[in-house]
């Protein structure tokens, strides 16, 4: 298999299936017939440049679609202490979650809430004290407010 079909075909497993790491990525490679090491796969993926996002179940998977962002991501311990140490409240009207914080906190958190890269989170809106984050559907924003409430 050339570069270019391997690059193709890895563009359209991660597009198909929820590959969480290389290892999986090369098991899937190797199904169709392309046996690569590890490290020809992480040049490929740098290639390429998926990012690794995150659904309401914390589990994260390659994703190819543009409106995530590469950098500033942030891990799971810091969102968790984040909003441990700056949300009040969190509450929702359909697919719309109102987080209230302290006084200064909303655009932090709000910023770690999109360096999470939630699949369902379409974007946040940060003031001074509340934030609004957008979730794609009720049933995620639901899903996402139940997540923000454990933390």
């Amino acid at each position: 298999m050339s570069k270019r079909e391997r690059l193709r075909a890895i563009k359209e497993i991660i597009n198909s299936k929820k590959i969480g790491s290389q290892d999986e990525l090369a098991k899937e490679l190797k199904n169709r017939g392309c046996t690569v090491t590890q490290a020809t796969i992480s040049r490929d993926l740098q290639e390429i440049g998926p990012v690794k996002v995150r659904n309401y179940k914390e589990e994260g998977y390659y994703c190819l679609d543009n409106r995530f962002r590469k950098d500033n991501v942030f891990d799971l311990e810091k969102f968790s202490s984040k909003f441990k140490n700056t949300v009040l409240s969190v509450s929702r009207a359909q697919n719309t979650l109102v987080i209230r914080t302290y006084p200064g906190e909303a655009q932090g958190t709000a910023a770690v809430i999109d360096g999470m890269n939630f699949i369902e989170i379409l974007g946040t809106v940060a003031g001074d004290d509340t934030i609004i984050c957008i979730a794609d559907n009720e049933k995620n924003a639901n899903k996402m407010q139940d997540l923000m409430e454990k933390q």
